[in-house]
């Protein structure tokens, strides 16, 4: 008489625990513990107890006929002319992509190449077809201030 072979259903069973058993133990932890978060944006610059906002840059900071982005103020500030400080919205009117640089008299938005005018603001070269809204500024000696 022939020894009897194990049912289909044990083996099946048998073979399941078996790879479950190696899964388990090819399995590692790590131990070590999550990374602490991000720290938070520094908030936008508030006013000191004698009114004065922090300043944005130095008045000769700011090259005459080009400008500076300040992305974190969400502000560039453009000199036109010499001693002539103009401000404005660094969110492109396009699509809201933030303006990447001031060049050749223009302020370029490196997302889809919408350049503006230093002067003004006014739309140079599209695809934005509005201004730059304007950002109130005051130059308090040779600082630039967010009013």
């Amino acid at each position: 008489m022939l020894p009897s072979a194990p049912s289909r259903r044990a083996f099946v069973a048998g073979s399941a625990g078996a790879c479950a058993a190696a899964l388990c133990a090819c399995t590692t932890y790590d131990a070590r513990p999550a990374p602490p978060p991000a720290p938070a944006p520094a908030p936008p610059s508030q006013p000191d107890a004698a009114g004065a906002a922090d300043a944005l840059a130095g008045a000769s900071d700011i090259p005459v006929g080009g400008g500076a982005v300040f992305p974190d103020r969400d502000v560039v500030v453009t000199q036109p002319t010499a001693g002539r400080f103009r401000a404005f919205s660094a969110t492109c009117t396009h699509q809201g992509c933030a303006v990447g640089e001031v060049r050749e008299g223009t302020i370029v938005c490196t997302c889809h190449g919408s350049r503006f005018a230093v002067e003004d603001g006014a739309v140079v070269e599209g695809p934005a077809d509005a201004p730059l809204p304007e950002r109130a500024i005051e130059v308090d000696g040779d600082q630039i201030l967010l009013a």
